[in-house]
């Protein structure tokens, strides 16, 4: 286990960055699986890439984010920062306009639900 996590000398600066890394891994997960769960017209809808673009820069992300908190690619690289980055990029900027949109619901007209000012 020494191997994984380099010398095997915990300082707390080691710990804050193991830390880090999982909250980073978690917050990466956490835009995955948001990802997963919208609709895919949502995503052309909201002039963002296709759903399947982000699923497959997201699940980089979090696997990057998995292999650093696990220590395979130390606490603090490259890849892991770009792997936060995605998901911060989903989460800051995809995800609030994808999230106003839902399955079956139809945004212009006057579909189910849809008075002439909105939503009932």
């Amino acid at each position: 286990m020494g191997q994984i996590f380099g010398s095997g000398v915990y300082t707390p600066l080691n710990y804050f960055f193991l830390a880090l890394s999982l909250a980073a891994f978690v917050f990466e997960a956490w835009a995955f699986i948001d990802a997963i769960t919208r609709p895919a017209q949502a995503f052309t809808a909201a002039g963002k890439q296709t759903k399947q673009i982000w699923l497959l820069i997201l699940g980089v992300a979090a696997v990057l984010g998995l292999a650093s908190a696990t220590g395979y690619l130390g606490t603090v690289s490259f890849l892991a920062v770009a792997a936060f980055v995605a998901g911060a990029i989903y989460l800051v900027d995809v995800r609030p306009k994808v999230k106003e949109f839902r399955k079956g619901s139809s945004r212009s007209g006057n579909g189910a639900g849809y008075g002439p000012y909105g939503p009932w």
